[in-house]
């Protein structure tokens, strides 16, 4: 089977699950219809009328291992396949105006934390965007404001940092070395300068090993490189020789993405215009072809010495473990910093606006710096019982590890499949359970390798009906 992508695939929405139940057989699923990085999605959001004051949202909250998170929401170029919420370029100082509101939000932020009780950070992140698209100086302040007005020490918790190879220079690789950076995420997505450009990615391989040549150099303990599967002419030998071209600089960790393409991005304009049928047909053909390559890439890495911590996560065996596995943010007790991050308490989880159009972006940003009362919470949705208890399931699903019943059973006082026998029931049916029916008398349930073949079906299938609702009421901007 090639892996050359139809011609111009439908636009895939941020997420649009499909309900549970739907399908009768495993070979009627769409493999690929979201990746669940969070939940409830940004999409379910809504401006919240009372504005609750941040300092009420955290009080009595457990604030002894927070998750710090900062968003730099700048890139030098933005790919065909990115719906992040980044813009390109920060014209007339506009970084600097960026940091001056970081800095006034995270000491309102840390005010409103409190002293109620301890107040600690147990991990912390910098993403975008890209956050070394700032400069060398203010990838340190960005350090200061994380140190100095949060309290949390970089250099006494795991700290990941997200790059690009244009961006990973020397003076700023050593900034992140020196205040205690432990894991470094870049952005490869092919090593074959063909497949770059036809994702809208404008690199050259040698500008690539050039970057990891550098990060290497730091003797940053976590190198993790960043691959995508799908896109349009690349074959099975070709992700071959991408991922030999990875594993040549023995990462730490790899990541393999499916390619999406989603409206308001460069490879979703060129989408546009196709008739249903023409999308249907190519969307079938694309998924096959996807999840080909996801299992050609997964299996070379299992032979090459990796273990899956997920669908997308591949952790070499002899590797430390720096900081929280995959969706591990999903966790109460995330704080972030940043017109693109979420926070999360127990009972809320809010951020800014939420764009992928650029005009939409820059108009945010813009609104971010000039704020000067960042006490409240803004837009966000709240987390009840019941949502708790999907966000944890689907969480735990979604890892190779699974979920242990008795933590679940401790945590919420009831059983996963007394509280989701429709969805439990489904995935069994389907060989997305580990151990046939997966439920039973299973202390730990855990996906199948079919079924964490199928995660981007298996997490939009948890959703529940008002989260549906929310996101399919919100309209692209």
């Amino acid at each position: 089977m090639t892996a050359t992508r139809p011609t111009a695939p439908a636009a895939t929405p941020a997420a649009t699950p499909t309900p549970a139940g739907t399908p009768a057989t495993g070979a009627t699923v769409r493999p690929y219809q979201s990746y669940v990085y969070a939940y409830p999605h940004k999409t379910a959001y809504a401006k919240l009328d009372d504005r609750p004051a941040l300092r009420e949202l955290w009080a009595g909250e457990n604030k002894d291992a927070l998750q710090l998170y900062a968003h730099i929401p700048f890139c030098e170029v933005r790919c065909g396949f990115c719906n992040l919420f980044t813009r390109i370029g920060a014209p007339g100082e506009l970084t600097t105006r960026y940091l001056d509101a970081l800095d006034r939000q995270a000491s309102a932020v840390r005010e409103a934390l409190g002293d109620d009780g301890p107040v600690r950070f147990a991990a912390a992140a910098f993403g975008g965007g890209t956050p070394t698209f700032l400069t060398a100086g203010e990838l340190d302040r960005l350090c200061d404001i994380a140190e100095e007005r949060m309290g949390a020490d970089l250099r006494a918790v795991p700290l990941s940092v997200e790059t690009s190879p244009s961006t990973a220079t020397a003076d700023r690789l050593a900034v992140l070395a020196d205040r205690g950076t432990t894991r470094i995420s870049i952005g490869v997505q092919s090593f074959v300068d063909g497949e770059a450009r036809a994702a809208v990615r404008p690199q050259r391989r040698a500008d690539v090993e050039a970057a990891l040549g550098r990060i290497r150099e730091t003797r940053i303990p976590v190198l993790n490189i960043d691959l995508i599967y799908g896109i349009d002419g690349q074959t099975p030998r070709t992700w071959l020789a991408s991922l030999d071209a990875a594993l040549a600089w023995r990462p730490e960790e790899l990541y393999l993405y499916p390619l999406y393409v989603r409206p308001l991005t460069g490879l979703g304009r060129l989408a546009e215009g196709n008739g249903p049928e023409a999308r249907a047909a190519a969307d079938a053909a694309w998924d096959g072809q996807r999840l080909h390559l996801y299992r050609t890439g997964r299996d070379h890495l299992l032979a090459h010495g990796y273990e899956q911590v997920s669908m997308r996560m591949f952790r070499r065996a002899d590797a430390p473990h720096e900081g929280p596995d995959d969706y591990a943010c999903q966790t109460d007790g995330m704080v972030g910093l940043g017109c693109g991050a979420r926070s999360y308490t127990s009972e809320l989880h809010y951020s800014f606006d939420y764009a992928v159009g650029m005009p939409e972006i820059r108009t945010i940003i813009d609104r971010f710096t000039a704020t000067e009362d960042f006490s409240r919470a803004e837009v966000g949705r709240p987390v009840d019982g019941d949502e708790a208890k999907r966000r944890h399931l689907l969480q735990s699903l979604l890892q190779a590890a699974g979920l242990p019943r008795a933590e679940y059973r401790q945590r919420f006082g009831s059983d996963p499949a007394d509280d989701f026998p429709v969805e439990l029931a489904r995935f069994a049916e389907l060989g997305w359970l580990d151990g046939g029916n997966g439920i039973g008398g299973h202390d730990l349930l855990r996906l199948s390798p079919e079924g964490l073949a199928h995660s981007d079906a298996l997490g939009p299938a948890l959703f529940s009906p008002a989260v549906r609702a929310a996101m399919a009421a919100y309209e692209a901007k």
